[in-house]
């Protein structure tokens, strides 16, 4: 059942604000026992006001036990002496990964979703501008403005895309079922609809979007698709994703 969520813009308005953080000089079984408390999966590691220096990982911690009984050797290939190094740490600051990956909180939620997936982590420090950690966002958290009313979807899109048109094509109508938007009406330029679509496309919760001539509700065969539906495979995403509050 969708829910109204009519203003998710930026992460801020997604994140989850209260955060499980340690201290560059947390020991290492602090960390451990921590970690197992809050049923996380990684840390931020913080340093001064609150600003993010690094995140601690279980990968980080694993490298101990993954090295405690190796052989040492004369020679070693420079990535394993990186792993046999932090193997040694025993402080938060010296198992970290550094600098960490980071999004700001004024940050539009499409960032956000493209730095997870070009650096393949599933949640995000939420910093300031003065990297000061604020929240935590994660992939579940980001999937949430899938779920934003029609309503709320077919307002937004006459206001502030339609709205802002020139002419023919601020008096389009607008339908919205399941997230997937249909624009009725004669485009006076055909050119048009890629870029339409595309503004269409950039509120977020939008699904897909078709344009319908004029008169053809009752015409199932001249709706004209201009993307791919792909509403269930977002829902179903949303299903599986996790979204442990206050977790990191």
């Amino acid at each position: 059942m969708a829910v109204s969520a009519p203003s998710l813009r930026t992460v801020a308005d997604v994140m989850t604000h209260a955060v499980v953080a340690v201290g560059r000089g947390a020991p290492f079984k602090d960390i451990v026992a921590t970690m197992r408390k809050w049923n996380v999966s990684a840390l931020p590691v913080l340093e001064g006001d609150s600003r993010v220096v690094g995140v601690v990982s279980e990968a980080d911690l694993l490298a101990k036990e993954a090295h405690h009984d190796a052989p040492p050797r004369l020679w070693e290939r420079p990535e394993r002496m990186a792993e046999l190094e932090k193997s040694a740490a025993s402080t938060a600051g010296d198992l970290m990964t550094a600098p960490a990956v980071s999004v700001s909180a004024d940050a539009p939620i499409s960032e956000a979703a493209r730095i997870m997936a070009w650096r393949r982590v599933k949640r995000l420090p939420v910093v300031d501008r003065e990297s000061r950690l604020v929240g935590i966002v994660s992939r579940a958290d980001l999937l949430r403005v899938f779920l934003r009313g029609d309503d709320d979807l077919a307002r937004e899109i006459r206001r502030d895309v339609l709205g802002m048109m020139p002419g023919e094509l601020s008096h389009l109508g607008v339908q919205v079922r399941d997230g997937v938007v249909t624009l009725a009406g004669e485009l006076p330029d055909p050119s048009m609809a890629p870029v339409l679509a595309r503004l269409v496309r950039s509120v977020e919760g939008v699904v897909d979007v078709r344009f319908e001539p004029e008169g053809s509700a009752d015409r199932p065969g001249e709706e004209h698709p201009v993307t791919s539906g792909a509403y269930e495979r977002a829902r179903e995403a949303y299903g599986r994703a996790e979204r442990p509050l206050g977790r990191f």
